[in-house]
């Protein structure tokens, strides 16, 4: 099968091009070969949306919280594994790998493909199905956070951009489904 990004401009498809521009977008925001504290805080947030960080936070808050918070974390959890599952069964049908990069190997090695982001997808997903629940405080920490965690992917590496949103309208489609549910 012929490289459709290899193709001369006039006869490549449109959606080679749309990669290619992606591509470079996503190069000009990698920080990750960069040192100092901005570097330190991406890295803080691009993994902050890991699985093993979230499941214990949920855990504790499942802990702490009264039979309101409890119901609202049991039902999170189950929502965040559910769009989860989809959205690493997207990635192996797709099949898009990563960027190139060093950091990021754990991600590299256990996920080597991108697309769709699954930060991207837990964390829009818990956005918008927070919107169901609030409070309100709750609602727009979800909402910083989301996009906050999917530019310091990018920024360190690990995803395109077009990952992040992709994620992102894999994560508001569930997010609605979860709401319709409850």
């Amino acid at each position: 099968m012929t490289n459709p990004i290899a193709l001369p401009e006039s006869r490549r498809p449109w959606y080679a091009r749309l990669l290619e521009l992606d591509a470079q977008a996503s190069a000009k925001m990698n920080l990750s070969q960069r040192h100092g504290r901005l570097r330190n805080l991406l890295r803080f947030l691009a993994h902050s949306g890991d699985s093993w960080f979230m499941i214990p936070v949920m855990g504790l808050i499942w802990l702490g919280g009264d039979g309101f918070w409890k119901w609202r974390m049991l039902v999170m959890f189950v929502a965040m594994c559910a769009t989860a599952l989809v959205a690493v069964g997207l990635k192996r049908v797709i099949g898009r790998t990563r960027p190139e990069g060093e950091w990021g190997l754990i991600y590299r090695s256990t996920d080597p493909h991108s697309f769709p982001s699954g930060h991207a997808a837990r964390l829009t997903m818990l956005a918008v199905f927070s919107l169901g629940f609030g409070p309100g405080w709750f609602c727009a920490l979800l909402f910083l956070w989301a996009p906050a965690v999917a530019m310091a992917r990018v920024a360190m590496g690990v995803h395109y951009v077009s990952d992040m949103v992709g994620g992102a309208m894999l994560g508001i489609f569930f997010g609605i489904v979860f709401l319709l549910i409850l």
